[in-house]
């Protein structure tokens, strides 16, 4: 069975930061890509980071951009996010989803996954940012 399992949010003053932690289990974890997405309150679920475990190279999209990095434990089996610089409008539920395959597309000079794209979903961890 595909598990994911997030922590680390919490609440954090603009300008702060946070780092966020995916635990995988179930699957050969060098075979999958892991995003993180994001939903806040009214608006629809968006990606902000994607990596292939078997290369480790990050895809941001550009609102996170030079501001969050993803990286990779792939002997605990487990993705990070820190978030440096953090806005209120990153205020959000955070998800990881992992998917047989890395599925992203690049526009404007950032690349975003698609929700539809990604099979297997952690429970998210709440990110509050004020201002």
């Amino acid at each position: 069975e595909v598990k994911l399992v997030e922590s680390g949010g919490g609440l954090v003053q603009a300008g702060g930061y946070l780092r966020l932690s995916c635990a995988a289990s179930g699957f050969t974890f060098d075979d999958y890509a892991i995003c993180w997405f994001r939903q806040a309150p009214r608006k629809e679920r968006e990606g902000v980071s994607c990596m292939s475990m078997d290369d480790g190279r990050a895809y941001y999209t550009n609102s996170v951009k030079g501001r969050f990095t993803m990286s990779s434990d792939n002997a605990k089996n487990t993705v990070y996010l820190q978030m440096n610089s953090l806005k209120p409008e990153d205020t959000a539920v955070y998800y990881c989803a992992a998917n047989e395959g890395l599925i992203i597309k690049y526009s404007n000079g950032g690349y975003y996954a698609a929700p539809d794209d990604y099979a297997y979903w952690g429970q998210g961890t709440q990110v509050t940012v004020s201002s």
